[in-house]
């Protein structure tokens, strides 16, 4: 069985192609807090109070995000207000539609926007014209006591018609958590978060996008099937993945992470397709398994299974051993970001 090390490859794309440039955070960073200047100044020019809080979450927040080729991608933003802080001019308590559209209101309040923000489901969008969006969920903070008479807080999202319990800051936390767990360990718990945002950029090609499963999802199969793998990325990424295809071979079904509630159910078609997707990746990569499997090969099938030609075009023979130096430079110090600029995300 053929053994060929494509670590410092696997590396190489995620620093160059996965993950975020240090510019391309703070354009971000920028719009999040541009987005929180403009609620304010729109809840006060109506004269509505603010929220107690505004939280950054989701893979921004889990630093989980990828570079996206249309520059699309989202930044959730919740806005946490007290329920009494969420009331009509009669003191009654508004629904979930009024509450969001007071938000958007305050979102588009003076009109210089271009895209004026929009009412969905489960958040206020605010979108831009060089793509970006950022999604801003609504929660009202619902304070109860225990058995003891402390007061306890809840959260509820206003999601359609309803008041869901739900606090997005608590898979954050999940997530966060376990990667520190690793990192306090022997083993390289930022090797979690490469493999994550490495099967991310796997499932979100552009044509893909719109068929397969969402990023937490993805997130929740790769923390449950994931095999670390010290210094070998490659390694730790397929076997990652053959333990999430036995699993998805089963059934499609993914448990919530913190909540008894699932993120998809049985027979879920874009869990499916992500399925069917990741099992032809397998099939492609065992050529890896060939006894004779020359690093030219291997470096093919990655590229295959990426959709790009960045591994072929990686320095060859003569210059791996400088490549992979550079490269595990770069998985010790920095894992999370680049410094260059280059790239776009989503």
């Amino acid at each position: 069985m053929s053994d060929i090390d494509c670590h410092s490859e696997m590396v190489n794309f995620h620093r160059d192609s996965v993950t975020l440039s240090s510019k391309q955070q703070g354009e971000m960073r920028d719009r999040r807090n541009a987005g929180r200047t403009r609620l304010e100044s729109g809840l006060t020019e109506a004269k509505k109070s603010q929220p107690k809080e505004i939280c950054s979450q989701g893979s921004y927040q889990m630093r989980t995000m990828v570079q996206d080729d249309q520059n699309e991608y989202d930044i959730d933003d919740g806005v946490y207000f007290l329920s009494d802080d969420l009331k009509d001019g009669y003191d009654v308590g508004l629904t979930p539609l009024a509450a969001r559209t007071r938000v958007c209101d305050a979102l588009k309040w003076d009109g210089r926007l271009k895209h004026e923000a929009t009412i969905k489901r489960n958040c206020v969008r605010q979108e831009y014209p060089e793509g970006y969006h950022i999604d801003i969920p609504v929660y009202r903070i619902v304070t109860t006591k225990d058995g003891n008479g402390n007061p306890v807080e809840s959260y509820e999202l206003a999601s359609g018609d309803e008041w869901t319990k739900s606090d997005a800051r608590a898979v954050t936390r999940w997530f966060n958590g376990l990667v520190g767990e690793l990192n306090s360990g022997e083993m390289d718990g930022s090797q979690m978060r490469r493999i994550t945002k490495l099967t991310k950029k796997f499932a979100h090609r552009t044509q893909w996008k719109n068929q397969t499963t969402s990023g937490i999802c993805i997130t929740k199969l790769v923390v449950d099937n994931f095999k670390a793998n010290a210094n070998r990325d490659d390694k730790s990424l397929r076997d990652t993945w053959k333990a999430i295809d036995d699993q998805l071979q089963k059934s499609t079904e993914i448990k919530h992470p913190v909540l008894s509630s699932y993120l998809a159910s049985a027979g879920d078609e874009e869990v499916g397709f992500f399925r069917d997707c990741l099992h032809d990746a397998l099939n492609t990569l065992e050529v890896l398994d060939n006894g004779d499997c020359t690093r030219a090969q291997a470096r093919e099938a990655w590229g295959e299974v990426f959709d790009t030609t960045f591994f072929s075009d990686e320095p060859d023979d003569g210059d791996d051993k400088q490549a992979k130096g550079a490269a595990m430079a770069v998985t010790s110090v920095q894992t999370a970001r680049r410094n260059d600029g280059g790239g776009r995300f989503g």
